[in-house]
């Protein structure tokens, strides 16, 4: 049996490689790439003027901005310290460390009270030290984030109608940071100190995302660099952002009007299992108690549970709208 097992696997590799290299001649692919080779770079491309020329230039900008967009997508997470500046705090990463293991002791420590056993114990003192902190953390990150867009496009403004009344750059963002609203404070803050240190003010513009990982506050970045490069009227390039920022804050509201549907059947869908079961227990507990105290039905329990969870988060994927 050995001996056939190793004749099959001998033929299957000098088939394999007799079909990688031998193949190829046999077939003429060879030939018709040499033939393609050949014509392809015979003549050479003629060189692009006029409307064809800027129409190539675009094409490479809007290139060159989705590898950009790629690259970006592709980064890993920040570290933890700026996702915590992110957020909104200014928790040092010691804090936020010694935090999660205090409330994982105090998770197991409850657990086995409870007399739920060393297996359940570890379960909940791991979300409660690794899961509960980090959706805390997304959570202020989130509501922070949505937040600044609410009062991004009118800081915005106030900078363009501080420009054509004559004030400079500097000037227009030092009153935002003094006079605007948290977070946009906070952040143009950051703004008019980094640049005070003598960072070109684009580059300070341009850190603005760093803080505030959203499109906006790239598209002001990146507006703002280009405008102290190349020069321009900074006014009327700020002014169409801030009617870009307001545009995408209405679909914005509009894709949530005509998702609302959809999340609160959702939310419907998610609740009636454990309404449901809640309802029986309080009218017959004797005949669902089977399912936590008999080991086959807190096997049927665990399972419920984790199609559940796998229902309620392709619905959250359903209804969830990326623009």
């Amino acid at each position: 049996m050995q001996a056939y097992g190793l004749f099959f696997l001998v033929a299957f590799a000098i088939g394999g490689v007799a079909w990688v290299f031998v193949y190829p001649f046999l077939s003429g692919e060879r030939k018709v790439e040499r033939r393609k080779a050949s014509i392809a770079g015979a003549t050479p491309a003629a060189r692009p003027t006029g409307r064809t020329a800027s129409k190539s230039r675009r094409e490479q900008i809007e290139g060159t901005l989705k590898e950009l967009e790629q690259r970006r997508k592709k980064a890993s997470r920040p570290p933890l310290s700026v996702r915590l500046n992110q957020a909104g705090l200014d928790w040092s990463k010691r804090r936020f460390i010694v935090t999660s293991v205090l409330l994982a002791i105090v998770a197991f420590i409850l657990t086995l009270l409870t007399g739920a056993g060393l297996l359940a114990a570890l379960g909940f003192a791991f979300a409660a030290g690794f899961g509960l902190p980090l959706w805390a953390l997304s959570f202020l990150k989130k509501r922070r984030e949505s937040k600044f867009l609410d009062l991004f496009p009118d800081a915005v403004d106030v900078i363009v109608r501080g420009i054509k009344a004559g004030l400079p750059l500097h000037d227009s963002l030092k009153l935002i940071a003094t006079d605007s609203q948290e977070p946009i404070r906070s952040e143009f803050r950051s703004i008019v100190e980094t640049q005070t240190i003598g960072m070109p003010i684009g580059e300070a513009c341009l850190k603005l995302f760093e803080g505030m990982p959203v499109p906006e506050a790239n598209f002001f970045g990146i507006v703002v660099s280009i405008q102290q490069r190349s020069g321009g009227n900074l006014s009327e390039a700020l002014g169409n952002l801030s009617k870009v920022l307001r545009d995408r804050k209405k679909m914005k509201a509009k894709i949530q009007a005509m998702s609302m549907e959809a999340k609160a059947s959702a939310s419907i869908i998610g609740a009636l299992p454990i309404a449901v079961m809640s309802l029986v227990w309080l009218t017959s507990p004797q005949y669902i108690s089977l399912l936590w105290t008999d080991p086959m039905g807190r096997i049927m329990m665990g399972g419920c549970a984790v199609w559940m969870f796998i229902g309620v988060m392709v619905m959250r994927k359903m209804i969830n709208f990326d623009f």
